[in-house]
């Protein structure tokens, strides 16, 4: 029993030593700018500047991997004490943000039946898709604003998500937590914008929902340089083209084709259909 103790002792002593040897010479100091560019990053690690966690990204920094101005969390203030402390250029990055590829709220968009299970927009696409004549559209519980850490999502009294462009950090949750893939994230540059992501085609589609896109052609046939494609039903804006221009919105029928301005108004064509409904639609059974 006793020769038992000693010899476990032993051999708790030799591996100890072993992993006190093993640490001596093979440890690496670690630089201690990793600490300092970290303590002034916003440690939020939402992700929007392409790594993991703020840790990852101040590494990634102090090794010359990137440039502080790709953090759109931080303030321009910290991005530059951070620029000065590693000597390098702030970097010049277009901000992102959280653009929603739907604009049927419940004042445009019928329901086809009532759905009365969790308040959720994952739990209600597992009953048949979820409740929208459209089975394209926007299911309106708001995953999207309930997973926002930085309040830059609420929802209108339409049931329809509005991203704040101020606030947005392009931290990408609302992407991932749509179950109908209606985020993405764009340049802040992309104010023309197709509100819509059905992909079926005629104007029956507006018994469902009156500011469908219809696939009618028409902002594809007024743009130019090939800016705008049809595809799959919906018009494809080729951002790498001019795209500052509204002369696409003029005729489409239903606005879904939209111009996003700088405060958050959304400004339709000279031909869309005037939206005067407040309330919501009544549930089509049809």
């Amino acid at each position: 029993m006793l020769s038992s103790v000693f010899t476990l002792a032993a051999l708790c002593f030799i591996l100890t030593s072993l992993l006190i040897y093993a640490y001596r010479k093979w440890h690496v100091e670690e630089n201690p700018l990793y600490q300092v560019v970290d303590e002034l990053l916003p440690q939020v690690n939402c992700g929007a500047c392409g790594f993991p966690g703020c840790r990852a990204f101040a590494e990634a920094l102090v090794n010359k991997k990137a440039l502080p101005g790709q953090c759109s969390v931080s303030s321009a203030n910290a991005h530059q004490k951070i620029a000065n402390i590693l000597n390098v250029d702030v970097g010049n990055f277009e901000k992102k943000v959280a653009r929603l590829a739907c604009a049927g709220g419940d004042n445009v968009a019928k329901k086809q039946a009532d759905y009365s299970g969790l308040n959720s927009c994952r739990a209600a696409t597992l009953v048949a898709g979820g409740a929208n004549s459209c089975a394209w559209g926007c299911l309106g519980f708001g995953d999207c604003a309930k997973v926002c850490h930085f309040n830059a999502i609420s929802m209108s009294d339409n049931h329809l998500p509005v991203v704040d462009e101020i606030k947005c950090t392009a931290c990408n949750d609302c992407v991932e937590i749509c179950p109908k893939d209606l985020f993405s994230l764009q340049p802040v540059s992309h104010r023309l914008w197709v509100a819509c992501n059905n992909r079926e085609n005629g104007d029956e589609l507006l018994m469902n929902c009156e500011v469908a896109c219809t696939a009618c052609g028409r902002c594809a046939h007024d743009s130019t340089d090939d800016l705008i494609t049809m595809i799959d039903n919906l018009p494809v804006i080729n951002y790498t083209k001019n795209h500052n221009t509204q002369t696409p919105i003029e005729r489409c029928p239903t606005g879904a084709i939209n111009w996003l301005t700088e405060n958050g108004d959304i400004v339709k064509g000279r031909d869309a259909k005037a939206i005067i409904r407040k309330s919501a639609k009544e549930v089509s059974f049809s």
